[in-house]
């Protein structure tokens, strides 16, 4: 990551909007972030890591950091940070939250939004993981990149199941945790296994011997069925063709029975036939001339029973129109003095409107009256309100001179407050330090029970070891002789005459040595030997010990020192703070007269501020009043002209009136006026409608009688033209009886019996034509079975055999084709059993080889050994720097349980652990780590550049450590780096050529300026 540009505003001390442009400070390869202590120099790191990831280091979400972190002089807070990433990729974050308008300790959710800068644009993101884009959690974001205050040690004294998940991540060690998908193979493996022997227990009873048993049977049965089919065949062809001629008999018998019944039924038949011609013949010359006589008689019906309803419609029309006649001749005189009415009617509306405008005349009058009374009223209570505000303002002025200046109050205030804090500082210092003195005198306490002599005990020891060490040198020299008589005296007892000598290869061994049992002795030397391993493990036992008390012991001394010295340091701070106490109208030491004057002044600022309200509020009542007069003032002017206009309106009405004059209804109300006036103006309307809608009707019903007369006419004639028409069917009718000879009784009887004609000629016609194909039938068949026989008896006795031989045939077959299937089954199962052999030979040994892969992946085991290949490497280019920053005299390296230990070259190459190391020493190691990290990180990212920023621990280096420092931190631009560090050493600002300075204002926040 590559950091571009930083915008900060309301975060901290930066209280006004300031720009960080880091394009010229990364072109540099090494700046520096400089500024007094609390100037807002850790803050640029913090905003970063806000910015990114929602997460600083000083603050958490319990800590209200939304609140905290907001400058108390803003209300908004906002950060915007421009990054290149390892993909060489432009990525901006924005943080922004504000504050609750209405409660100043409420600050609002941040509000996040990630964008990509694409085709010259800065396109949002559609989400805000910063890990996802940067490669690295926070936790290792700030271990490897951006390392802040009071946190460069964490990786050097993190656990090893920390330490190996970081390594997971950071270089993506996961994906050497392959024991879950040796556990899923192994376990699908496993299942396939059980199955594939749970399959194989159905194949136990198939092999080649039983296959070739049941083919040998199959040929046996194939013999039988060919002898079986023979005989059936032969018995088969008898059977067919006695069945045939007993199928032919049992025919001729159902036909003649068949006919007998059709000749009994062609007496009936031939009856229809006769009935059928003639209702055929009859219908057809009479139905169309009784369907048109009935229609006629129907439509004569309906036209006379039409002309005689519209005979009683015509009637009753003309009653009508007589009585509208008559209402007409009625309303006709109203309606000719309808226009002399109307303008009587539009005259009193007139005299209405006047009488109720000299009404609103008189109430004008009384408001004017009762206005002007108003404004008197509002005249004197400006008046009073005026005087009260002046004796307010008399008492304020009065009690102005006993009130204390507020900046004043609170400089005083803040000193006496600084007072108490100091000192209560020093207590709880002098209390630390009291603390240690206490843990000293334990740890003391513990040499003294372990006898040691703190000065020589490593003296002691050493030559105590020394001595166990003799001891078991003698003890193993002893051990090797008896180990060499022992097997000397196995050789003799081994050697024959006549056989070589393994030593001297002699076949004669005249004169061999004899030796007694040595293994007692053995034991006894191995318990001794023993028992000098345990005597050592306890001599290293209580060196380890008092090295660790001592060490302890050290530890405590120094931070007692250090606590001593923050006492003294917090001493010098009160008598400096006594110093700058300037004002002689207070007294340092009389804090509780400066309480009581400060009191007094905030009771006379609350009566100040009391008096102050009353004056606002009075004088809030004061403008209501004028804005009062004013309206009152208006109302009245507009009383005035309202009055004048009504009068007018008065005298314009008096000049329209065309009929009534206006001196006659002077002295009546409106009341009586309107109700005059509603009475004509509804006679005059009733009139009006009542005429109009006379005449409408008028209109209508003239045409409409016309029309109801037409009707009737038309009627008439059409009846006339029906029964010229039934005259002539009738004529028809009886020419018809005449030519038939039939009269019309017996015409309507025969057409009575409804025959379906097409209906009975085709049943006339099926039944000739069966039963004359019968007949034919009958005689073919009689003619074919003239010197054929039936006998019965020999029909049932074939036909018994031939079912008999059926069955042996279809059981045989069947019998043939279950052996058929049965073969075909067991080949396949067969051919199956030996896949699913292979099969499991393949599994078997894929199971062995999947027990030994889970037993290397076992427990994550393989994780931890790459990651601690990676530590090692890690520690091996560590050590490049930290060697030259210690001047050769201190290494890192890993113990067997992957935890950093210190070799100290100067105490014979011993280690120790890393805590025991001094501030600067921990400083220099964790430098070093943290660069060998951050060059494996730009190695595994691949990035061409990369960046690493610190903000601490150049405090802790002396002059010349500085140097070895600066000169590391220097080479680092030759390997393509760029560093950043945040620092108040002046010889580093000095000699770094690129740097921010970050100032304090009181009044504008933290200003940030190149140097």
């Amino acid at each position: 990551m590559i950091p571009i540009q930083l915008t900060l505003e309301g975060i901290y001390s930066y209280q006004e909007r300031q720009k960080i442009d880091f394009e010229n400070l990364t072109a540099a390869g090494l700046f520096g972030i400089f500024g007094a202590v609390g100037s807002g120099k850790s803050s640029i790191l913090e905003a970063i890591s806000f910015a990114l990831y929602g997460e600083t280091e000083r603050l958490n979400a319990r800590d209200r950091r939304t609140y905290n972190m907001m400058n108390l002089k803003s209300n908004r807070s906002y950060i915007e940070f421009d990054f290149i990433s390892s993909e060489n990729k432009k990525y901006r974050a924005t943080r922004e939250f504000k504050r609750n308008s209405k409660n100043f300790e409420d600050v609002k959710t941040p509000s996040v939004t990630f964008y990509e800068w694409k085709n010259n644009n800065w396109i949002p993101l559609d989400h805000s993981n910063a890990e996802q884009i940067v490669g690295l959690s926070y936790a290792n974001f700030k271990r490897t990149i951006i390392i802040p205050q009071g946190q460069f040690k964490e990786f050097l004294e993190l656990g090893a199941a920390d330490r190996t998940n970081m390594m997971k991540e950071i270089f993506g060690l996961q994906r050497f945790d392959l024991q879950n998908n040796v556990s899923l193979i192994n376990a699908k493996n496993r299942s396939e296994l059980d199955q594939l022997e749970g399959q194989l227990k159905g194949f136990e009873e198939v092999n080649e011997e039983k296959i070739s048993s049941i083919k040998e049977t199959l040929n046996q049965e194939q013999e039988k069925y060919q002898a079986v089919l023979k005989q059936f065949q032969e018995t088969e062809n008898t059977y067919s063709r006695l069945k045939s001629l007993k199928e032919d008999f049992e025919v001729l018998e159902e036909k003649k029975a068949h006919f007998q019944k059709l000749s009994e039924q062609k007496e009936n038949v031939d009856l229809l036939e006769t009935k059928t011609e003639l209702y055929d013949r009859i219908s057809r010359i009479f139905i169309p001339l009784f369907s048109e006589k009935n229609k006629l008689v129907k439509e004569i019906e309906e036209q006379a029973r039409l002309k005689e309803h519209q005979l009683a419609i015509v009637k009753n029309t003309e009653l009508q129109f007589e009585k509208l006649k008559n209402k007409l001749a009625a309303i006709q005189p109203q309606y000719e003095v309808l226009h002399q009415s109307k303008l009587q009617e539009n005259d009193l509306g007139m005299i209405l409107q006047m009488i109720k405008v000299s009404d609103e005349i008189k109430i004008l009058k009384e408001r004017t009256e009762n206005g002007s009374q108003k404004v008197t009223e509002v005249q004197a209570v400006q008046k009073q309100i005026q005087e009260k505000i002046e004796e307010l303002f008399k008492k304020s002025e009065a009690l102005k001179p006993g009130k204390i200046d507020p900046g004043l109050l609170l400089s005083v205030g803040n000193w006496f407050l600084e007072q108490k804090k100091l000192k209560e500082n020093l207590n709880i210092q002098i209390k630390k330090a009291d603390a240690k003195k206490n843990e000293i005198i334990s740890i003391s306490e513990e040499l003294t029970f372990l006898k040691i002599n703190p000065e020589n005990f490593k003296d002691d020891f050493r030559i105590q070891a020394e001595n166990l060490e003799n001891q078991k040198r003698k003890l193993y020299e002893k051990r090797n002789q008896l180990e060499v008589q022992q097997k000397l005296s196995h050789f003799a007892s081994e050697l024959h005459d006549g056989e070589a000598c393994p030593l001297c290869g002699s076949l004669e061994h005249p004169n061999m040595m004899q030796y007694h049992d040595v293994t007692s002795e053995l034991h006894d030397i191995q318990q001794q030997m023993d028992q000098l391993d345990h005597q050592k493990e306890d001599i290293q036992k209580k060196l380890s010990a008092a090295e660790k008390v001592l060490d302890r012991r050290k530890i405590f001394e120094e931070q007692l020192k250090y606590e001593e010295d923050q006492a003294k340091q917090i001493q010098i701070e009160i008598e400096k703070h006594l110093k700058s106490f300037t004002w002689k109208e207070f007294n340092a030491d009389h804090e509780a007269d400066f309480e009581e004057q400060r009191q007094r002044s905030f009771t006379i600022e609350k009566l100040l501020e009391e008096l102050n309200e009353q004056i606002s509020t009075e004088q809030k009542n004061l403008d209501k009043e004028r804005n009062n007069l004013d309206n009152y003032n208006k109302a009245l002017e507009k009383f005035r002209l309202d009055e004048a206009k009504k009068e007018e309106q008065i005298k314009t009405n008096e000049a329209n009136l065309k009929i009534l004059e206006w001196k006659n209804y002077t002295g009546k109300t409106a009341q009586e006026v309107e109700e005059i006036f509603h009475k004509l103006s509804e006679s005059n309307r009733e009139t009006e409608q009542n005429y109009n809608q006379l005449i409408k009707e008028e209109k209508e019903i003239s045409p409409k009688l016309a029309e109801q007369k037409t009707i009737v006419s038309q009627l008439e004639k059409r009846i006339s033209e029906l029964e010229q028409e039934m005259a002539g069917n009738m004529l028809l009718i009886e020419t018809a009886l005449a030519e038939q000879q039939f009269d019309q009784h017996k015409v309507l009887e025969i057409l009575a019996e409804k025959i379906d004609v097409q209906e009975a000629k085709g049943l006339i016609e099926e039944f000739k034509i069966k039963f004359q194909t019968l007949k034919n039938s009958i005689t073919e068949l009689e003619q074919k079975l003239k010197n054929f026989a039936f006998d019965q008896e020999e029909f049932s006795a074939v036909e018994s055999r031939f079912a008999s031989l059926e069955t042996e045939v279809k059981t045989a077959n069947d019998t043939i084709v279950k052996i058929k299937s049965e073969i075909e089954r067991l080949e396949k199962e067969f051919k199956k059993k030996e896949d699913l052999l292979k099969l499991l030979s393949q599994l078997k040994k894929r199971a062995e080889n999947l027990k030994i892969m889970t037993n290397l992946f076992k427990g994550a085991g393989f994780v931890q050994y790459v990651s601690s290949i990676y530590l090692r490497q890690l520690c091996d280019h560590a050590n490049v720097r930290f060697h030259r920053m210690t001047r050769n005299q201190l290494s890192l390296q890993l113990n067997d349980n992957n935890e950093f230990e210190i070799i100290d070259y100067l105490n014979e190459g011993r280690s120790r652990s890393v805590k025991t190391l001094s501030g600067g020493q921990a400083f220099q190691v964790s430098l070093s780590l943290a660069l060998a990290l951050a060059e494996s990180v730009q190695s595994n990212a691949k990035a061409e550049k990369n960046f690493f920023f610190i903000d601490e621990g150049f405090g802790t280096q002396d002059l010349e450590s500085v140097n070895i420092v600066f000169e590391t931190l220097v080479n680092l631009q030759k390997e393509n780096r760029i560093v950043g560090i945040i620092s108040h050493v002046e010889e580093l600002k000095e000699k770094i050529p690129v740097s921010l300075n970050i100032i304090k204002d009181e009044e504008k926040g933290s200003q940030i300026e190149i140097v």
